[in-house]
Formats: structure tokens, C-alpha cells, sequence
């Protein structure tokens, strides 16, 4: 007589799939805020908007993932914090057009479930959710054998904020002479970790476990670093302070962030040596020989988010900023378009 087949041995074990909900939902119920309907578990996650103040409100939507830096966490077997990365990279990238942060929901794919590596990833992405203020109000863990390599997994997030019409912050009122403020990074942040990997692990041939002089710190320690989540930050100065233009500096660094915000019409120029330069940075330039251009485009190089303002507020801004515990800088400025020039980006 042959074996009747479950689910649980194809490798799919949903009794410990739904036992992971359970403890999800305690994870969410501490991002609970107004707004919130219902509890995780049914199809779809409920968020009502009749606690909002707006005349014309806009959903303003986001989502990514943490790209190669999920392998950091693979080496060191560190799961706690990916989950803030996950947040961060969708929760500024609605901030940066003035939209508060609403609810987060997940998507965690794997081979097998492993109750407590899930829990760690759920409870960082709970960690980001209270920094962004936002609720984690549903999401996806699946099983999928023979999918995934042993121990590995990969995340995606969906973020959806708010904002009234009128307070687009959508760069349309820029012009030549603004400033350009640099708010700091917390280091590599989720970006360029194909380029980190192979300087580290086949140029160096370090490991995760490495001691680097340069940083003070192991490898490990290093590149696990969470994102920085800006969104209170963007929030605590569009109160009262004129922002032109935000961009979040992430994919494609400096050289192709700032410019997204910035009328078709200008150009920017960024003073190199005008903030401080985080040591990973130089640390991989020098090990890679990374051309200068090349770290631009690739890495943030120490500046996370960048604020566009008039030369008259600009102080202030910095004041705010760095009395709010953030370390910001003037790199720049909005210049008018060159004649032939290649590149509407100029560093000097």
C-alpha cells in the first residue's frame, strides 16, 4: 500500500506557518497606530483614512527589497536587523515627496521555516515600523522548498504613506542658488553590496569575522549596519521650514539621486570634502581601486538623504537638523545648466 503524502512531506509544514502568525501578530500589535482595522491573519490588511486631517490627501506608495546584503546576514547568521533595512528603503522613499508613512506590510520567502530566524527578521521589521511610525499591518511567509539555498531567504516590503496635494514636496519650486543640505548616512546603508562583496571576500579575501583596523570594528559588524529611517526627520521640518526637494540617496548614490528632484531646467554642483566621510568608504575605494565617479554612483559615501532649500533658510535647516541629533552639511548647490556639458552633476 503506498504512503499517503503530506504537505509536510513535500517540505511545506503549515502547522508551524500558522504558529508563526501567532507570534507576528504580538510583533505588530506594538506598531499598532490610529488608522489600523482588524488584527494580521485574515486576507487583507484594513487601514481606514477617516483619521486623517486633509482636504485632497494622496496615497503615495513604495516598495523594495534588501538586495545582496541579505548574504551579511546569511555569514553571520544575524537576522535581527535586515528587517529595518527593509523598512527604511521603502519608508524614505515616500517620505522624500512628503508623505507620512501609513502601514508596511512584508513578503519572506524560504526554502524551510525556521521559527526563530523568522521571528528575528519579523522583529526588525517591527523595530523599523516604530521608528517610520508606520503599522505593520499584514504580509506573506512562505515556504518553498528546493527554492532556496540551505539557511537563506529573500525579503520584499510595500510601504504606503499620505500626504495633502497641496504639500507634494515634488522639487517644482527649485531654482538656481538653492542649497543642497546632506543629512548623514549610518554607513553603506542597502546599496552596492555586489561591489562590497567582492572587495571583501575576493580581493581581500576577508571574512565576516575579520578584524579591520580602518573601522575599528569586524567586517561583519560593519556592513550589517541598518539604514537609517529619515521619515520623522522630513517630517519635523516640513512643519515649518521651506523644503523644495528631498531625495533619498540610494541606489546610484549622489550622482543620480539628487538630480531626480531637480527641474530639467538646472544642474547641481556638490563640493567634495564638505561632510564627513564615514571610513568603510575610503576603506573600499582604497581596497577596490574604486574610481572616484565610480563611489559616487555606487555608494552614498556618508550623506543618506539630501534637502533642497532656499539660500535664506538654509541655516536654519542645519540648525533644526543637527539640533534634532542628525549631523547635516551644505554640499551644494542647484547651479543653472552648462553649455555642452555631459553631465547636469558637477563635483568640485
Amino acid at each position: 500500500m503506498k504512503k499517503k503524502l503530506t504537505y509536510t512531506d513535500a517540505g511545506v509544514n503549515i502547522d508551524k506557518a500558522d504558529s508563526l502568525v501567532e507570534t507576528i501578530k504580538k510583533i505588530a500589535k506594538k506598531t499598532r497606530r490610529s488608522g489600523v482595522m482588524g488584527e494580521i491573519g485574515g486576507f487583507g490588511g484594513l487601514f481606514s483614512l477617516n483619521t486623517t486631517n486633509m482636504q485632497s490627501p494622496v496615497l503615495v506608495s513604495s516598495t523594495d527589497g534588501v538586495g545582496t546584503k541579505l548574504k551579511i546576514a546569511f555569514l553571520m547568521d544575524c537576522h535581527d536587523t535586515v528587517g529595518i533595512d527593509l523598512v527604511a528603503m521603502c519608508v524614505n522613499d515616500i517620505a522624500v515627496q512628503g508623505a507620512k508613512p501609513l502601514f508596511f506590510l512584508d513578503y519572506l520567502a524560504t526554502g524551510q521555516l525556521k521559527s526563530q530566524t523568522v521571528e528575528n527578521i519579523v522583529n526588525g521589521i517591527g523595530d523599523g515600523c516604530i521608528q517610520a511610525d508606520c503599522a505593520l499591518i499584514g504580509g506573506e511567509t512562505a515556504e518553498m522548498p528546493g527554492f532556496y539555498r540551505e539557511g537563506e531567504y529573500d525579503l520584499a516590503g510595500f510601504a504606503v504613506g499620505i500626504v495633502d496635494n497641496s504639500k507634494i514636496v515634488d522639487g517644482s519650486e527649485i531654482r538656481p542658488g538653492h542649497q543642497l543640505i546632506g543629512i548623514a548616512s549610518s554607513g553603506l546603508h542597502s546599496n552596492g553590496y555586489s561591489l562590497v562583496r567582492k572587495i571583501c571576500f575576493d580581493v581581500l579575501n576577508l571574512t565576516v569575522d575579520s578584524h579591520v583596523p580602518e573601522l575599528g570594528k569586524t567586517l561583519g559588524e560593519e556592513l550589517i549596519t541598518p539604514t537609517r529611517i529619515y521619515s520623522e526627520t522630513i517630517q519635523h521640518l516640513l512643519r515649518d521650514l521651506p523644503i523644495q526637494g528631498l531625495a533619498h540617496i540610494t541606489g546610484g548614490g549622489i550622482m543620480d539621486n539628487i538630480i531626480r528632484v531637480i527641474p530639467q531646467a538646472c544642474g547641481i554642483a556638490v563640493k567634495k570634502g564638505s561632510w564627513d566621510i564615514p571610513p568603510v568608504f575610503p576603506f573600499l575605494q582604497a581596497a577596490g581601486n574604486v574610481d572616484e565617479i565610480e563611489m559616487m554612483r555606487t555608494f552614498n559615501n556618508g550623506i543618506g538623504l539630501v534637502a533642497v532649500v532656499p539660500e535664506k533658510n538654509t541655516q536654519d535647516v542645519v540648525n533644526r537638523l543637527t539640533g534634532s541629533g542628525e549631523k547635516a552639511w551644505v554640499i551644494g548647490e542647484v547651479t543653472k545648466p552648462r553649455k555642452n556639458a555631459k553631465s547636469r552633476v558637477k563635483l568640485f
